[in-house]
């Protein structure tokens, strides 16, 4: 199997403990290097955009190049472009079609979306859509690239409810880096449920992309695997920055799209968040959360209510998770700027969705492992049950239609990993023993899993006969090997 080192000529990191997950090492650890400047950047510190100083985008809706029928055309390129992230610099990144960040596609239920990527980088890529229920064909595995100058169609017959989906490369040993330099976008999809409930919607209903990043002095993005100094935050492609609002409830669909970094976020006047969706779509019924944690590659929905602030206020989004908060504390900012009419509301009841005691009957329970090196070895291995990943090894065969539990375990004494079934949306049953809260109990795709504990997952294996993979959505993870292949027949 190809190295990443030979792929990307650049060596792994000497640390296998990044501290972006809770449990990691604190600063100062000897397992990880101090960061390099105050902000943890690279640059010099006037180099950094001063907080809230830029507005933050809303994201490019793609729009079809053709309709026809129950089927809408995408034609999309891959390619190398630059984006005014620091103050009068150009940074080099990757992206769909030139957008960074990364566009938007709409799709509903039952209508089919094929889209047609060109790959016009100099490496290969595979476009994965993260949530969707799709062939294997179409699914991005891995494995499954296209080269520089070629193109592949993927086809989306969209048969799954609406969920805030989102589509990144998944080229292995690459994806890490590819998705880190720009190489993701949304997928929002909706269905009549949805469509029929009096959630804000149009301009009120925006996604927001968070991440981290490390600059050099030249405006370049750093990479380097499992590097804890990517601690300049960026929503939707900017860093730290404001988002004007009227005085009314906005939908916000949030996205963790960082390759280490978990988030825990919360407003700053301590007002709780409004959870409306996870992963998979629209939980049950409303919760109220005051601090709302994203792993890597996790979404959550959050409706706010602006109307009970007047107009002027200055209300932050906030992140207490792993790091210091005089660097990465801050998020984005929302300016109550005017007043709006506002006919929308959150239901007190969403979707109906069966209690765990009326999920379908399990036929196997299944063990799953997830661990990697944390001796300090300059090339760390990602482990599912013990094994590295290998293309040619097929880890579990399930039954289309089957229902099965999955126990998995992360083995490692300070590493969080998640993980991040292909494929399916599952139930998350039990964090360690006890049955998960509301804000966890709807369909999820991607799930955290804190060292040294357990969680339980009910999956049922719906929709394609195939292989698909589940990974660490740690990105760095799975490109170290935290990979497995299952096989559905």
């Amino acid at each position: 199997m190809v190295s990443r080192r030979s792929v990307l000529g650049g060596a792994l990191a000497a640390t296998t403990l990044p501290f972006l997950g809770p449990g990691a090492p604190l600063a100062g650890s000897a397992h990880a290097a101090e960061p390099t400047t105050p902000h943890g950047s690279g640059l010099a510190e006037s180099r950094v955009p001063r907080a809230f100083s830029t507005p933050m985008p809303v994201p490019t809706v793609l729009r079809p190049a053709s309709t026809s029928g129950d089927q809408d055309f995408y034609e999309v390129t891959l390619r190398k472009a630059t984006a005014g992230i620091l103050p009068g610099a150009a940074t080099d990144v990757l992206t769909y079609d030139g957008h960074f960040p990364g566009p938007v596609i709409h799709a509903r239920t039952g209508r089919k979306v094929v889209v047609l990527q060109h790959n016009g980088l100099d490496m290969p890529v595979a476009v994965h859509l993260h949530g969707g229920n799709v062939s294997p064909e179409s699914d991005g595995n891995p494995m499954d690239v296209f080269d520089p100058g070629t193109s592949r169609t993927y086809v989306y017959a969209n048969r799954q409810p609406h969920a805030s989906l989102w589509f990144h490369d998944h080229a292995h040993h690459m994806e890490s880096e590819h998705v880190y330099r720009g190489l993701s976008g949304n997928y929002l999809l909706t269905d009549d449920i949805e469509q029929g409930l009096p959630l804000p919607k149009g301009s009120y209903d925006v996604p927001i992309t968070i991440r981290d990043a490390r600059f050099d002095e030249d405006n370049r993005l750093v990479y380097s695997t499992a590097d804890r100094n990517r601690t300049t935050i960026l929503a939707n492609g900017a860093v730290t920055p404001y988002f004007e609002v009227a005085a009314r409830k906005y939908r916000f669909r949030l996205l963790n799209s960082a390759n280490l970094r978990f988030f825990s976020l919360s407003l700053s006047d301590g007002t709780p968040l409004t959870q409306i969706a996870s992963d998979g779509g629209l939980l049950e019924r409303p919760v109220s959360v005051p601090v709302l944690p994203l792993s890597p590659g996790e979404r959550a929905d959050v409706v706010v209510d602006f109307s009970r602030y007047p107009v002027g206020t200055q209300l932050v989004l906030n992140n207490s998770g792993p790091g210091s908060i005089g660097q990465v504390g801050k998020v984005l900012r929302f300016d109550v700027v005017r007043t709006a009419e506002d006919p929308s509301s959150v239901p007190a009841v969403l979707r109906a969705l069966p209690a765990a005691a009326d999920l379908p009957a399990t036929v196997v329970t299944r063990e799953i492992t997830l661990g990697m090196d944390e001796d300090g070895r300059p090339e760390p291995r990602g482990f599912i049950n013990g094994q590295v990943y290998d293309p040619e090894r097929i880890d579990t065969t399930v039954a289309l239609g089957s229902s099965e539990i999955w126990t998995v375990t992360n083995t490692n004494r300070r590493v969080p990993h998640n993980l991040h079934l292909h494929l399916v949306q599952f139930r998350v049953l039990e964090r360690d023993g006890v049955p998960v809260g509301p804000a966890e109990a709807g369909l999820k795709d991607t799930v955290r899993v804190m060292a040294g504990s357990t969680v339980k997952l009910h999956v049922t294996f719906g929709g394609y006969r195939g292989d698909y993979v589940y990974h660490c959505h740690m990105l760095d993870h799975s490109s170290m090997g935290m990979m497995a292949t299952f096989r559905v027949r």
